[in-house]
């Protein structure tokens, strides 16, 4: 178990976690670069399971290779591309390599990714992901046969859609009790932009159960946030936040000033802590970091 990350949940400090894609290809090398950039700014480094369908090295490997090198890291176990067999075999690997906690994930839709003609799996949902974690956790797989030796110890997290509304955010909430009664200690939000939108949801939420991490996803142009806005079901961005890119000199430095405020905006509203996304632009997570004064 993560005792550093579960003792801050516990004492209710502020986690900051980092998001590093693994690459496409087996040089790990600027995965290594980017992670010690950070090193000791941040409490775990998430390495995503092929986010939006587009095929790099696993998340087992890039968690493995950062966790040999010192640091934390949170794997992501994905419902889409593994059956039941395969992700019991990588998280009983994940808790032997040292790994301390996982994401439980649904998977985006192979249709966004970059091999169309693959097949998703999805032999499980979300929640019996969750309850097969909570099976290993307990000793068992799940046919019910002994595991050798000692049962792995995962700090478990998964996924919130803190964007949906109306009959769409009741389920997630309906979820959420489910998550947590099957033992998530932390959901990460989908990425927000304005704060105060997420105070009315987290009303609705027992943050004494489950730690509420809202996603930090740094922009890289006026013209990505704007297709964002439009495009991307339950993420909105202000204007004002568009127009603040399109009109600065310095657009990358207006990027990441944007990133730094919210994670700073996070902290002052008492939240759990955030995860900073930064999609290609991890060089710049150390910026964020300065502008947060984290």
């Amino acid at each position: 178990m993560s005792m550093k990350l579960e003792a801050k949940i516990k004492a209710g400090d502020f986690i900051v976690l980092g998001e590093l894609e693994p690459p496409k290809g087996a040089d790990f090398s600027i995965l290594l670069k980017n992670a010690n950039l950070v090193k000791g700014r941040v409490d775990a480094l998430v390495i995503p399971e092929m986010a939006n369908a587009v095929m790099k090295a696993s998340s087992l490997a890039g968690c493995a290779f950062l966790q040999g090198h010192g640091l934390d890291t949170i794997v992501q176990a994905c419902c889409r591309d593994r059956n039941r067999l395969a992700l019991q075999a990588d998280l009983l690997g994940a808790a032997a390599l040292g790994i301390p906690s996982v994401m439980a994930v649904q998977g985006e839709d192979i249709t966004f990714g970059d091999h169309h003609q693959a097949r998703a799996v999805n032999d499980l949902d979300l929640l019996e992901l969750l309850g097969m974690l909570q099976t290993l956790g307990r000793g068992k797989d799940m046919a019910g046969i002994e595991l050798q030796g000692a049962a792995p110890d995962f700090l478990v997290g998964s996924t919130f859609n803190a964007g949906a509304a109306g009959g769409a955010l009741e389920v997630e909430l309906a979820e959420l009790q489910k998550k947590a009664d099957l033992g998530v200690r932390y959901i990460v939000t989908t990425p927000i932009f304005e704060p105060d939108r997420l105070k009315a949801v987290l009303k609705r939420i027992d943050t004494s159960r489950v730690a509420v991490i809202p996603t930090v996803l740094l922009l890289k142009s006026a013209g990505m946030a704007r297709y964002i806005d439009r495009n991307i079901r339950h993420i909105s961005i202000p204007p004002d936040t568009i127009q603040s890119i399109q009109k600065a000199g310095d657009k990358a430095y207006q990027c990441t000033k944007i990133a730094g405020e919210l994670v700073a905006a996070f902290r002052e509203m008492g939240l759990a802590g955030t995860l900073i996304s930064t999609i290609g632009w991890e060089d710049k997570l150390p910026q964020v970091l300065d502008i947060a004064r984290l």
